[in-house]
């Protein structure tokens, strides 16, 4: 990971995204974090909206603490839904 200090970060911000090189590139202010340039290897556009979508995250907060406190259907129950026997014309 690079680190670059806020106040020797004067290069233009394409100068910095050329360099990360598949790792990130921070700006840091007295030892603290503040931004970060990371690589995108992998991801699309709508997977990073939702990463940072209030509303979006809020959702999944109130559907983990609901599965929590009332439990819900797993993985293997849905499969056993879905098994060829159960759906009509197989």
């Amino acid at each position: 990971m690079k680190m670059i200090e806020l106040t020797k970060a004067t290069e233009p911000l394409a100068e910095y995204v050329k360099t990360i090189e598949g790792e990130p590139v921070v700006i840091v202010h007295r030892g603290f974090a503040l931004a970060a340039l990371i690589p995108l290897d992998n991801m699309d556009y709508e997977s990073i909206e939702l990463a940072n979508n209030p509303q979006f995250l809020a959702i999944l907060a109130e559907a983990r603490a609901s599965y929590a406190r009332e439990g819900g259907v797993s993985s293997e129950e849905v499969k056993k839904m879905f098994e060829h026997d159960s759906v009509p014309g197989t």
